[in-house]
C-alpha cells in the first residue's frame, strides 16, 4: 500500500474527502517527525511506539568488491509494536507466513 491508497481508504473509511484524508495524514507525519526530531516518542496505545534508536558505527563489506568499509554510526526511527497489533500479526502467522515467504524469494 503506498500513500494515496492509504488516503483513499482513510477517505472511504472515515467518510471524508480525499483532500481532508491527505491533509490528515500530512499532519500526521508532520506530527511524528517533528515529536522524533525534538527527542520524543510517539505512542499509540495498542498499535505501537514510534522512536528513535542509536546505531553504532561498524565495520561491513561491500558485496561486490570484498573489500572492508566503515558504516557511519546514525540515528535511526524505529517502530515498536504495540501489545494489540502483535497480537492481531501473531493470530495470523499461519495466513502471513507463506506471504512473506514468496516476498523473500521475489526480492
Amino acid at each position: 500500500m503506498n500513500k494515496a491508497d492509504l488516503i483513499d481508504k482513510i477517505a472511504e473509511e472515515a467518510g471524508i474527502t480525499k483532500t481532508q484524508a491527505n491533509a490528515a495524514l500530512d499532519s500526521f507525519t508532520d506530527a511524528v517527525t517533528k515529536t522524533l526530531k525534538s527527542g520524543g516518542k510517539v505512542t499509540l496505545v495498542g498499535f505501537g511506539t514510534f522512536l528513535l534508536s542509536y546505531r553504532e558505527g561498524r565495520k561491513g563489506h561491500n558485496p561486490q568488491t570484498k573489500t572492508t568499509i566503515n558504516i557511519k554510526e546514525k540515528i535511526v526511527a524505529r517502530f515498536k509494536t504495540g501489545k494489540d497489533l502483535s497480537s492481531v500479526l501473531k493470530g495470523s502467522l499461519k495466513e502471513l507466513k507463506p506471504l512473506l515467504a514468496k516476498k523473500k524469494k521475489n526480492a
